[in-house]
């Protein structure tokens, strides 16, 4: 898998498939919180990157808006690839760029139109399988 579809839809997979058995397993859930790592890999099938964290939050409560501050891009060093610049050419948002970007160099999700950048899953090792 080397190309940003596949690297999403990997990511994508793998985060739809963490929520899902959070939702449909209380036992799941708090397996996923209490020991992320752990349940990942179990999960998933992939090792996760011992240079990354995992936290994992129950954000289920309706009441409550969470907000997740990502890493901040560094354009200045950036270096798109041939992808990345049609994407750009094609008229793709600065996000998905620097989203594209992050991909290729640490860890991305994205669903829709959000992007989770950090620790969450990291698609681009779960591309890598």
């Amino acid at each position: 898998m080397n190309n940003l579809a596949e690297i999403k839809a990997a990511g994508t997979a793998a985060y739809s498939t963490l929520i899902e058995k959070a939702w449909e397993s209380p036992i799941f859930k708090d397996e996923l919180i209490n020991n992320p790592i752990k349940t990942f890999e179990s999960t998933i099938g992939v090792k996760f990157p011992a240079t990354h964290k995992l936290i994992v939050e129950d954000q289920s409560d309706s009441s409550i808006i969470y907000l997740n501050i990502p890493v901040r891009p560094n354009f200045d060093e950036l270096e798109l690839t041939d992808e990345q610049l049609e994407a750009v050419a094609g008229g793709g948002t600065p996000a998905a760029i620097g989203a594209a970007t992050l991909i290729a160099g640490g860890c991305v999700l994205a669903v829709g139109a959000c992007i989770f950048i950090g620790a969450a899953v990291c698609a681009y090792h779960i591309a890598r399988k």
